[in-house]
């Protein structure tokens, strides 16, 4: 399971929602943060998220394998 991060946390507080995950992608990129939170927003299902705890709901399950996250 990935926790997210107090930087992918900060970043979601301050995201508009609805987002899709290509929205998500592009705000992170665009706010500079760090490659492995771009990773697991990368990692997310593809969709629309209507809200953060969506976002950290989805985050919440993803697989990691040896500490590195998987998708």
């Amino acid at each position: 399971m990935a926790a997210p991060t107090p930087g992918i946390e900060r970043f979601l507080a301050e995201m508009e929602y609805p987002a899709t995950k290509d929205d998500l992608l592009r705000e992170a990129t665009r706010d500079g943060l760090p490659p492995a939170d771009i990773a697991m927003l990368r990692a997310l299902p593809d969709g629309g998220y209507d809200a953060r705890c969506r976002v950290r709901d989805a985050l919440a399950v993803l697989p990691q394998e040896g500490g590195l996250l998987v998708g």
